[in-house]
């Protein structure tokens, strides 16, 4: 009996679950598995239903319906966590040491060039001409004054960058 049951109303629970599932933005195949769950538990305590065609389709837009308001109330409590955009704890704990140590390292460089280096990473994005006017140079000696500072900042963090020798 529910064998015949269920082979009579796979087809039909098939086309309205693709039908509900596709107009509530969820997926077939879970609007069918949960119906088929509760046409289960229906057969467990009433039996089976009197139009069981009727009752398919009420049982289908009834859960799509609960579907539709559980996405509603449903926040993400953080962003997705497989999403490669956002970075991991890790990899901001990493950043933000990366950010201070070169921070550290511009503040040890010799004359103008920590006020230099430091107008160069500001988040404020100074123009050439805005650099030159603040450090009162001007604005032909910034370029290489920029290299000079970078090649002083380059020798300073290469100790601290470079790869370990293998030992033995």
């Amino acid at each position: 009996m529910t064998h015949d049951l269920v082979s009579a109303l796979r087809p039909l629970l098939t086309a309205e679950a693709a039908a509900e599932a596709h107009a509530s933005g969820g997926d077939p195949r879970d609007l069918e598995q949960t119906v088929w769950l509760r046409l289960l538990e229906r057969l467990e305590s009433h039996g089976p239903p009197r139009a069981p065609e009727d009752w398919l389709r009420r049982a289908v837009r009834a859960e799509s319906r609960r579907t539709r308001r559980t996405a509603r109330r449903e926040h993400p409590y953080a962003t997705d966590p497989a999403d490669p955009s956002t970075p991991t704890p890790e990899q901001r704990v990493l950043s933000t040491a990366r950010h201070r140590a070169l921070r550290e390292a511009v503040a040890r460089l010799p004359g103008r060039c920590p006020r230099l280096l430091q107008a160069l990473l500001s988040p404020k994005d100074l123009t050439y001409r805005e650099i030159a006017g603040e450090l009162g140079i001007s604005q032909g000696s910034l370029g290489p004054e920029r290299s000079r500072c970078l090649g002083c900042l380059r020798r300073l963090l290469t100790p601290e960058v470079a790869p370990r020798e293998a030992r033995g």
